[in-house]
């Protein structure tokens, strides 16, 4: 009996949703593992000839060279354009090397389609990377930006991103491209229990799915749902910011409610500075908001990577240097 390929119909959702994001040519990063090579074969399938294939070296496994050997291999095979970029993914002090990784992919890619003059760069992230993903946003006590998930569509760096596959399972992509005899690369750095995710993958979700058939699905659900009342937050503190001001003035702050206070100011820091305070600064700093009556009434509060002061009648945020 043949089995059904996910990835086209997947696709076609997509571009119904985000059509100006369709539009071809686009590009489509190519790891050469299961999940990104059913997306080139889908996107390749709908778009022939208008497809570009970007794969990112990281120098972090001697696998990687075999890796690039075989994207080069598919897309000759293809007849599709292949653009490479090697990058020394290393992590900065404190940083985890997933996270430094991923820096340096987006990098890459948003370079890489930006010099083969593409708007769009697809990416093959899937049903299980977003529960993946609730399950760890979960496990640090995340607010709804993190519950959210992964979008479906993101800007970076001056590029468009997608991700079309985030209602397919894994295990369906895997066993359409088994199906029809395409090939692809087993990273093996995804058994590595020392990564989070791995770990997340490995264990808590066998006992997940195990307890709750269907989870997966439903934790996808509740990323949706947490990403649409994210989205009215975002739409409630502009209109609060409108009547604050930016930079916000304290008196008008004090005019609304601690959690409208919290959600402008979180969309202020997040909007001009790409910061995001831990809730205890943020709980500190609401609490010196409402202490502020007087003139001479003082406020210096770290909150992410810089500090909030009072400057007059208005808060003001400097990001740390360097």
């Amino acid at each position: 009996m043949p089995v059904p390929d996910p990835c086209g119909p997947a696709l076609a959702h997509w571009c119904h949703r985000w059509p100006a994001d369709a539009q071809p040519p686009l590009a489509v990063a190519y790891s050469a593992g299961a999940d990104s090579t059913a997306l080139l074969l889908a996107a390749h399938a709908r778009w022939p000839g208008q497809v570009h294939a970007l794969h990112v070296h990281h120098g972090l496994q001697v696998a990687a060279d075999g890796f690039e050997a075989h994207a080069r291999h598919t897309c000759g095979q293809l007849g599709l354009p292949l653009h490479v970029a090697h990058r020394q993914a290393h992590p900065a002090p404190g940083q985890s090397p997933e996270d430094a990784a991923r820096q340096h992919r987006y990098q890459a890619l948003a370079s890489q389609a930006q010099a083969a003059g593409l708007h769009t760069v697809l990416l093959a992230h899937h049903a299980d990377d977003q529960a993946e993903t609730v399950i760890l946003a979960l496990s640090r006590g995340a607010g709804l930006p993190g519950l959210a998930a992964m979008p479906e569509r993101f800007q970076r760096h001056g590029t468009v991103f997608g991700r079309p596959l985030l209602g397919v399972a894994a295990a369906a992509l895997r066993a359409s491209l088994v199906a029809a005899g395409h090939r692809f690369v087993d990273d093996p750095s995804n058994t590595d229990l020392r990564y989070t995710r791995n770990r997340i993958r490995a264990h808590l979700l066998p006992a997940w799915d195990a307890t709750f058939p269907h989870s997966r699905a439903a934790l996808a659900r509740s990323a949706r749902h947490a990403a649409q009342a994210q989205h009215l937050l975002a739409d409630l503190a502009r209109i609060d910011l409108q009547h604050t001001g930016e930079p916000p003035h304290i008196s008008r702050l004090q005019t609304l409610s601690s959690a409208r206070q919290a959600n402008a100011l979180r969309h202020w820091l997040h909007a001009h500075w790409s910061a995001v305070p831990s809730d205890a600064q943020l709980q500190a700093l609401l609490r010196q908001i409402d202490a502020c009556r007087t003139r001479g009434h003082h406020i210096r509060l770290k909150v992410a990577n810089g500090y909030i002061h009072r400057q007059g009648d208005h808060l003001a945020y400097h990001p740390a240097l360097g």
